[in-house]
């Protein structure tokens, strides 16, 4: 099943079905930046809990600003952790359903026109367990995995568990004193295969 996704181009899906099936149970690393560029569910929703919260941030940390007699201030952001599930087929298979949010720093300076200059500077985390739930079944290609069989490996110890996680790069956004776009997500440099050493570390 590992070398069939590879195959299809389900790289990071045969990635962490190797790592289950060595059984070493250590964490692993997820490379965030690729997931916010090819999943929109992803980016979608880290795009909503930013717009959702700015301008209670902004207002805040305006606060700060003023209180601190108009001196620089750095306020620390965070914004609730929120389960959603993979769009993209080959993170679908790789993680299925995680958990998100986005932490970062509001920062308010005195611009060269006197006003203040809001901007937040924030990163992405995904985490998530790698298990297999009953009574669901995958098709991956022409064969169909299912839940059962899998969680069965780890069971019997041929197999283990393990948690899954990681951060984005990050990102600079200009919150100003009206909505505006968000950055492209940033591409982390790396190919997606599996051969790649970078993608292969475990989180310690």
């Amino acid at each position: 099943m590992s070398t069939l996704g590879d195959f299809i181009s389900y790289t990071d899906a045969a990635r962490n079905m190797d790592h289950y099936l060595r059984g070493t149970g250590t964490t692993l690393n997820l490379d965030v930046d690729r997931m916010m560029h090819d999943d929109d569910t992803l980016r979608n929703m880290t795009k909503k809990a930013i717009l959702d919260h700015q301008d209670e941030w902004r207002k805040e940390a305006l606060h700060a600003y003023q209180q601190a007699g108009g001196r620089p201030v750095a306020i620390p952001v965070e914004t609730p952790g929120i389960g959603y599930t993979h769009s993209d087929r080959n993170w679908y298979l790789a993680v299925g359903s995680a958990k998100t949010n986005t932490t970062g720093v509001i920062t308010v300076v005195p611009g060269t026109d006197g006003r203040p200059k809001v901007s937040l500077d924030y990163q992405v985390n995904v985490w998530d367990r790698y298990n297999w739930d009953p009574g669901k079944a995958t098709p991956i290609g022409p064969t169909t995995v299912t839940d059962a069989d899998m969680a069965r490996l780890h069971r019997t110890g041929l197999a283990k568990e393990f948690d899954m996680r990681g951060s984005g790069t990050v990102q600079h956004y200009d919150l100003g004193t009206e909505t505006g776009d968000l950055p492209d997500p940033p591409v982390s440099g790396r190919d997606g295969t599996r051969m790649d050493i970078g993608r292969n570390g475990d989180a310690r």
